[in-house]
């Protein structure tokens, strides 16, 4: 049988301006602060975690590319991931 994750208490500190946007999504969503904290928290390390999955495809094809041009613009392409634009 699984056991049920209880979930755990973090104490967070936000600037004045965060906090109030986050207060402003909640009232927007009928939801709480925590959820949307929650929430935002989550497609966060989601969209982190697609970052990765792309720069190590864009590796992957770097490594497995004969063409020059296409080695050159993946070559700038993972820059742009590693140092931004």
């Amino acid at each position: 049988m699984g056991s049920v994750q209880k979930p755990l208490r973090q104490s967070v500190s936000l600037p004045p301006r965060l906090a109030q946007r986050i207060r402003v999504l909640a009232r927007a969503r009928k939801t709480s602060a925590s959820r949307v904290i929650a929430d935002l928290v989550e497609s966060g390390l989601s969209a982190q975690d697609q970052e990765r999955e792309r720069f190590l495809a864009l590796a992957d094809r770097l490594t497995q590319s004969t063409d020059t041009d296409e080695q050159r613009q993946i070559k700038e392409e993972l820059a742009r991931l590693t140092f931004g634009s």
